[in-house]
C-alpha cells in the first residue's frame, strides 16, 4: 500500500483531517510509533513489515528526570579524582585549549549523536543497530563493556560506602597511628615535612601515614597479598558494603526509568552541594590560594608535549561516557519530539564545568596540606583513589569539625558513584530486554540477575588482593576496547547509514536539519579522533603495574583477553550475519548495510550503499 502525504508544512491542509475531526498532533504521534515500520520519503510513507517496536515503550516521567540521569551518569568520580590533577599537571589553564578543542570537535558530537540515536528508534544499544544490521555486534560490545565496568566500579563505591560507616564517630580513624591495623612504621602527620621526606618520595606517595595506612592497611588489606596470584578471601566488611551498594541499584532500576528517574533528584544534586561547602570550607584555609592558583598556573609550554593532548583527548571522552551505550538507553526513552540538540549541549557543557569547578574544592584542600606540611604543592597532588581515600580524608581529619566533613565527602562520592553505576546497569538491561523480549517481560528479575552477576564477579576485588584485580579491570575492560567500540559506532552511523539520512531522522524529530559543523564532525572529524585515540591507546599501553609492584607478563594476557573479549563481537556478529542473510554474496552485503526497514529495496536493486552519491553526501 502507497499511501501520499503531504510534507509536513502543508499538514494542517489535508482535507481528512477535518473530515475526520482528528487535530494535526495526534496524526503525527500515530506517525511517530509507526516510524519503525514505515520507510519515509519526502512525499509518500511506504508501508514495510513491522519490526515489532513496542508502541507502548516507557518514557521518562518528566524532563527533568532525563536530565538528571544524563549528567548524574556523566559527572563521576573522574570528575573529582582524575581532571584537576591532569589540569595542574598538563600545564594548568594551557590545558583547557586541548581539552574545550576536543569537547567541541569530537565529545560534543558523539554525544548529541547518541542521543539521536536512541531516541529516534527508541531502541537499546544492540537492536539500534536495524538502521545498519552488519554493525549489530557494536552494540554487544558497549553493553559487554558497560558489564564489565560494573564487575569493579561497584567496589569503588563500596570503599565510599565503608569510609562513610567509619566517618560515624567523634574521631576519625585515619587521624593517627594507634590503631590494629598500624604498621611499627606508621609516622603522625605532624612529624612529616620536606626535611623528613628529603628525597625519599612526595608526601602523596608516603605509605606511612595514618590515612594511607587505613586505605592499604584496613581497608584493602593488601600487605596481606603478595600480587594478583595471592587473593586470598573476601573481606567481610567491604562484602557487606558491597551488598548494600547491589541492594541500592536493583532498588532503583527495579521499575525502569520510572524508578531511576526519581532516584537521580538526589544521586545527581548532591555532589554539587557538598562541593560547594567543601569549597567554601577550602577556601577559608591557609594555603588554599596557593593551591588555587598553582591549579591555574598557565604553562603554555606544556602544549609541546604529546602527552598532554592524549591527556585531554582520554579525559574528554571517558568524562562525557560516550560509548557505554548508557546515552542510547536513556534517549530511548525519551519523547520522540524531545529537543535531544539542546540536551546533548547542556548536558556535556554542565559535566565539563563540573569537573572544572570540583579543581577549585580539590586544590585548595591541597594547598592547605602543603601549608601544613612545609613542601611543594607537587609533592601533595596526586589523582585517583589517592587523592580521594588518602590525601583529602587526612586534609578532613584535621579541621574542626571533621566528622561532618567526612561524612558529606563521602556521601558525594557515594552519590557520584551510584549514579553512574545506575547508567551501566539501564544500558546493559534496556539493550538486551530489547533485543530478547522474554528479558523485557521479566525485567525485575532480569535487573536482578545483573546486579547480583556484578556482585560474584566483584567479590574478588574485595580480597587481599583485589587492588590488583581492579587495576587489570580498569587498564583493560574499558580502555582501547571502548575508543574501537565508539570509532565503530561512528563510522556504522556516519558513513553507511549516512549522515544526510541521520540528519533527516534528526529533522523529523526536531523540525530542523543539524548545521554543518556537526555534520562534518559526525563523518570526518569525530572518526580521525576516535582513530587516532585507539592508536595512542595501544601505542602508551605500557606494563601493568600498581604503585611499584609490577603485575607478571600472563595478567597482561589476561588483560588484552578481557579487552578483545568485548571487541570480536564486530567482526564475528558481522560474518554471522553475512551467513545467515540470503542470496549471493552482494546481496547478503546489500541486505546488511542497509536499514531493515528498506530490506525490500535490496530486491530490486536498488541498494543506496552501492551508489557514490551516498559516500559523498554530507
Amino acid at each position: 500500500m502507497n499511501i501520499q502525504v503531504l510534507p509536513e508544512h502543508k499538514l494542517s491542509s489535508v482535507a481528512p483531517l477535518k473530515q475526520f475531526n482528528v487535530e494535526k498532533k495526534e496524526v503525527e504521534l500515530i506517525l511517530v510509533k509507526e516510524q519503525n515500520g514505515v520507510q519515509y520519503t519526502n512525499s509518500s510513507v511506504v508501508a514495510s513489515p513491522s519490526s515489532g517496536e513496542d508502541v507502548d515503550r516507557e518514557t521518562w516521567g518528566k524532563k527533568m528526570d532525563f536530565l538528571l540521569s544524563v549528567i548524574g551518569f556523566a559527572v563521576d568520580l573522574a570528575n573529582v579524582w582524575r581532571f584537576p590533577y591532569l589540569c595542574y599537571k598538563n600545564g594548568g589553564g594551557a590545558f583547557l585549549i586541548p581539552y574545550v578543542l576536543f569537547l567541541f570537535i569530537a565529545g560534543m558530537p558523539l554525544f548529541y549523536m547518541e542521543l539521536a540515536l536512541g531516541q529516534y528508534n527508541r531502541e537499546g544499544a544492540a537492536t539500534v543497530w536495524k538502521i545498519c544490521p552488519i554493525f549489530k555486534g557494536v552494540g554487544y560490545t558497549v553493553i559487554i563493556i558497560a558489564l564489565y565496568v560494573g564487575f569493579y566500579y561497584n567496589v569503588i563505591i563500596a570503599w565510599s560506602l565503608y569510609y562513610l560507616f567509619a566517618s560515624l564517630t567523634s574521631e576519625l580513624p585515619w587521624l593517627n597511628c594507634d590503631n590494629p591495623w598500624n604498621s611499627p612504621n606508621c609516622t603522625e602527620p605532624q612529624h612529616i615535612n620536606g626535611t623528613f621526606l628529603g628525597n625519599r618520595t612526595s608526601y602523596a606517595k608516603y605509605k606511612n601515614t595514618p590515612a594511607a595506612e587505613f586505605y592499604e592497611r584496613r581497608v584493602l588489606h593488601i600487605h596481606e597479598s603478595k600480587g594478583i596470584n595471592d587473593l586470598g578471601l573476601p573481606r567481610w566488611e567491604l562484602t557487606l558494603c558491597l551488598i548494600l551498594v547491589v541492594f541500592i541499584l536493583c532498588f532503583s532500576l527495579w521499575k525502569g526509568v520510572k524508578s531511576s528517574g526519581k532516584v537521580v533528584y538526589v544521586t545527581a544534586t548532591m555532589p554539587y552541594i557538598v562541593l560547594l561547602v567543601l569549597l567554601i570550607r577550602g577556601i577559608t584555609l591557609p594555603g588554599a590560594m596557593n593551591g588555587i592558583r598553582a591549579y591555574l598556573h598557565i604553562d603554555l609550554k606544556k602544549l609541546n608535549n604529546p602527552q598532554v593532548w592524549i591527556d585531554a583527548a582520554t579525559q574528554i571522552f571517558f568524562s562525557l561516557g560516550a560509548g557505554f551505550g548508557v546515552l542510547i538507553a536513556f534517549a530511548s526513552y525519551n519523547k520522540f519530539d524531545n529537543n535531544c540538540y539542546r540536551d546533548a549541549i547542556l548536558t556535556s557543557s554542565i559535566n565539563c564545568i563540573t569537573s572544572f569547578f570540583s579543581g577549585f574544592a580539590v586544590f585548595s584542600v591541597l594547598g592547605y596540606m602543603a601549608h601544613q606540611h612545609h613542601v611543594n604543592i607537587k609533592d601533595v597532588a596526586t589523582e585517583g583513589a589517592g587523592l580521594v581515600f588518602i590525601i583529602y580524608p587526612e586534609a578532613i581529619s584535621t579541621l574542626p569539625g571533621s566528622t561532618f566533613f567526612a561524612i558529606v565527602f563521602f556521601i558525594m562520592l557515594l552519590t557520584l558513584g551510584i549514579d553512574s553505576s545506575m547508567g551501566g546497569m539501564e544500558a546493559v538491561i534496556t539493550g538486551l530486554s530489547d533485543d530478547f523480549k522474554i528479558l523485557k517481560r521479566n525485567r525485575k528479575l532480569f535487573t536482578f540477575a545483573v546486579a547480583f552477576g556484578t556482585f560474584l564477579i566483584a567479590l574478588l576485588c574485595i580480597t587481599n588482593g583485589g587492588i590488583f584485580v581492579l587495576t587489570l579491570l580498569d587498564r583493560y575492560a574499558a580502555g582501547t576496547s571502548i575508543l574501537f567500540g565508539v570509532l565503530i559506532e561512528a563510522i556504522g552511523v556516519s558513513w553507511f547509514y549516512g549522515v544526510d539520512r541521520f540528519s533527516e531522522d534528526i529533522e523529523r524529530m526536531m523540525g530542523f536539519k543539524p548545521g554543518i559543523y556537526w555534520r562534518l564532525c559526525w563523518k570526518f572529524v569525530s572518526p580521525a579522533f576516535l582513530l587516532l585515540a585507539v592508536i595512542a591507546s595501544i601505542v602508551t599501553s605500557g606494563d601493568l603495574r600498581y604503585d611499584d609492584y609490577i603485575f607478571p607478563r600472563w595478567s597482561n594476557m589476561v588483560g588484552w583477553s578481557i579487552a578483545l573479549s568485548s571487541m570480536l563481537f564486530v567482526p564475528i556478529y558481522a560474518i554471522y550475519k553475512l551467513l545467515i542473510l540470503p542470496g549471493t554474496f552482494k546481496e547478503r552485503i546489500a541486505y546488511g548495510i542497509t536499514p531493515e526497514h528498506e530490506h525490500h529495496l535490496v530486491k530490486e536493486g536498488n541498494v543506496r550503499q552501492f551508489k557514490l552519491r551516498h559516500w559523498l553526501s554530507i
